[in-house]
């Protein structure tokens, strides 16, 4: 298997998450209905980039009284980004069902941006978004929720369950407005390769449909040319 660069990585940046999804499903590496998050879900500030990173893991609880009120395990958690092998993706499980406090402020993704993350995600919820979004860092929630309660993470690093899949430290994360993939490992490196070769054979179908005439049998033959294009990559691969 191949190195994933920082280029590769900027080359993954340049597409939307829909694109990436579209890429991995021609390497028929998992089902189509596999590997990314559901509806529960949603991007905080859907004007922001695609990010592209390494699941920094953790988990979260806000509803446990303790007298220690810092943000705890906060400080083990940045440390953690050095074990990656590229930038960090912070993503939460919240252990609260319902969330009872926000997962992230002003604060924490100041911390996490500082220390090189490129955004975050949580099954539960955040507060601060005028805050957070003047930094520009990507945030992926499940709502709002404007205390922090108890805030503490009683792991960090494990697996996680959040949106309805499997999160392991160190997994490839692609997340925009549309929401957030796992990019197979495997096949990182190709799918940032492929990806423009793909919107160039859809790009078949919405050319001819820009056509001031167009016809059921026109756009019958644009399909036909844009299977024959995704042919010739998955041939390729």
């Amino acid at each position: 298997m191949d190195q994933i660069t920082p280029q590769d990585l900027a080359l993954l940046e340049q597409f939307d998450t829909p694109t990436i999804c579209n890429v991995i499903e021609l390497f028929d590496v998992r089902p189509r209905t596999a590997g990314y998050m559901n509806q529960s879900i949603s991007a905080c500030f859907p004007e922001m980039p695609p990010m592209v990173g390494y699941a920094a893991t953790a988990t979260f609880r806000g509803s446990t009284p303790r007298k220690d009120l810092s943000y705890g395990g906060l400080e083990q958690h940045v440390a953690s980004f050095s074990q990656l092998p590229g930038p960090a993706i912070v993503v939460f499980e919240d252990l609260d069902k319902p969330s009872v406090a926000a997962t992230f402020g002003e604060i924490m993704c100041t911390s996490y941006q500082k220390f090189g993350a490129k955004g975050l995600i949580t099954s539960g919820t955040g507060r601060d978004l005028d805050q957070v979004r003047s930094i520009n860092f990507p945030v992926f929630t499940n709502g709002t929720v404007c205390s922090h309660g108890y805030s503490r993470f009683p792991s960090i690093g494990e697996v996680v369950e959040v949106g309805g899949i499997t999160i392991n430290s160190g997994d490839l994360i692609h997340g925009d407005c549309n929401g957030v993939t796992t990019i197979p490992i495997q096949i990182a490196k190709k799918v940032a390769q492929v990806a423009k070769l793909y919107m160039e054979a859809e790009a078949l179908i919405l050319n001819y449909l820009e056509q001031d005439k167009v016809t059921p049998q026109g756009l019958a033959q644009a399909q036909i040319q844009c299977k024959d294009q995704l042919k010739k990559i998955i041939e390729s691969l």
